[in-house]
């Protein structure tokens, strides 16, 4: 563990906050990806799972949805039915068999209808017959306790007169009429017949609801069977495409991690091949020229010729400049420092960087040096690489502090600094209006399963803070 003072408990508490106040903290980056920013291809089993999952979904909504269709569907045929076996009736039965006398109500006439009705009409497809007059006198009916009673004809009855026709519908038995007939729902059909001197009369009999639900589930059943046999069939098609759009996803996935790995480490190999040609090359031959300048200076003050021996000493000091900026610029390019003595020495290197262009830094790791593998501490490094950037850049000459701690089995790193701060808002905006630096750092933490938070506002300074992804402690 690497400490250069105590770890404050409080991981938000920080000495790089500008007087106006503490700013909010911002959420850059969530370690939670966006529903639709998974660029990772789903896998085959878990795929497949919820294609069997949408076809079960599919299957309940249209078995619901035909359930319907198949009770709509068998209600309208047994309504045609009934119609046709009402039209049937009243041909073949009814009509022949009306009198004046029954239409006037004559007690011997409706006996002797009555039996004709119960001989031929009433059966287990027929539950009840009614003669109607236009009045809504019921001049006969099976049940003798509706005989001669008057009833306000509803709009299908006196339709069914006016235009005489044959109506059908499922009546649900809510009439006053309807108070002896049995169960909640009935086919009920209406057709106008005649007496023989030319008085109108309304036939109605009622039929049972038993077949439009048998019917209906025998439709439904054959439905489901072409539905489930169609979706089974298509199932077994697109099985086989969809496992090798998956395969080819993989591969495509395969290749442009490959891809990516190359990337970065051509990149990584470019950086040190830079700061090996810079420091074999420039930065040799500029300690090479300061210490050929010392001696020349050294040589003329011998002789007396002091202006000559203090030029060629300005000549070494700029060297000297030059050797330090170079070498700063070198740990921007390639920190050997993180490879040779680890994250601790990088971030002190980068401290030393900031402190040469007008940032006191003060670094605080209490972080254990096995607690990140390389992968998480080239991502510190580079976060408070850009951060400190963005410090020299913007804030300097200021003070500063980078935090490296662990909070809740979650490695944080912080850095704050007590500069001019600045409206984060600004960076909703287009990247080509600056912070330009902001958005590649972002995009960086991005690409890692991590969280990146910021708080500043202008006059308030800056604070960054990455949190990495929680880590077993055991």
């Amino acid at each position: 563990m690497t400490t250069d003072s105590p770890s404050p408990s409080a991981p938000t508490a920080s000495p790089a906050v500008g007087a106006v106040g503490t700013p909010a903290w911002r959420t850059l980056v969530d370690a939670a990806p966006a529903p639709g920013d998974d660029a990772t291809p789903p896998r085959a089993g878990n795929t497949f799972l919820r294609l069997g999952a949408g076809l079960l979904a599919v299957f309940l909504v249209v078995g619901v949805l035909a359930g319907f269709a198949a009770q709509w569907l068998a209600e309208r045929e047994a309504v045609n039915d009934a119609a046709n076996v009402t039209d049937v009736l009243a041909d073949a039965v009814i009509q022949p068999s009306l009198t004046d006398a029954l239409a006037d109500g004559d007690p011997a006439a409706v006996a002797a209808f009555d039996a004709i009705v119960r001989q031929q009409v009433l059966s287990a497809d027929v539950v009840r017959v009614k003669l109607w007059t236009p009045d809504g006198v019921v001049v006969y009916a099976d049940e003798p306790q509706l005989v001669g009673r008057a009833f306000a004809l509803d709009e299908a009855q006196q339709l069914a007169l006016a235009s005489p026709a044959t109506r059908a519908e499922v009546s649900d038995l809510d009439e006053e009429e309807n108070e002896f007939e049995s169960g909640t729902r009935l086919l009920e059909v209406y057709r106008p017949v005649w007496s023989p001197d030319g008085r109108q009369l309304l036939f109605e009999v009622y039929l049972p609801y038993e077949p439009v639900a048998a019917r209906s589930a025998d439709l439904w059943r054959g439905f489901a069977g072409v539905t489930t046999s169609s979706l089974l069939l298509l199932t077994a098609l697109t099985a086989p495409i969809v496992w090798g759009l998956l395969r080819r996803l993989r591969a495509q996935e395969r290749r442009r991690i490959a891809l990516l790995e190359h990337a970065v480490d051509a990149s990584d190999a470019e950086r040190r091949r830079i700061a090996g040609t810079l420091h074999d090359g420039p930065v040799q031959e500029l300690v090479g020229s300061t210490f050929r300048a010392e001696a020349a200076a050294d040589a003329a003050a011998s002789r007396g010729h002091d202006d000559e021996a203090a030029d060629f000493r300005r000549v070494a000091g700029d060297a000297r400049a030059n050797v330090r900026v170079l070498r700063s610029l070198l740990v921007d390019i390639y920190p050997e420092s993180l490879r040779t003595g680890g994250l601790a020495t990088a971030l002190h290197d980068l401290a030393a960087t900031a402190h040469a262009r007008g940032v006191d830094v003060r670094v605080d790791i209490a972080v254990e040096a096995d607690r990140l593998d390389d992968p998480e501490e080239r991502l510190v490094y580079r976060v408070a690489q850009e951060t400190l950037r963005n410090t020299m850049a913007h804030a300097a000459p200021c003070t500063a502090e980078l935090r490296l701690f662990e909070e809740d089995g979650t490695v944080v790193l912080e850095v704050a600094d007590d500069g001019r701060g600045f409206d984060a808002s600004a960076l909703d905006g287009n990247p080509r209006d600056g912070h330009l630096g902001t958005r590649v750092l972002i995009d960086l933490v991005a690409q890692s399963d991590a969280v990146l938070r910021l708080a500043t506002a202008p006059g308030a300074g800056t604070r960054w803070r990455l949190e990495l992804a929680r880590r077993s402690t055991a």
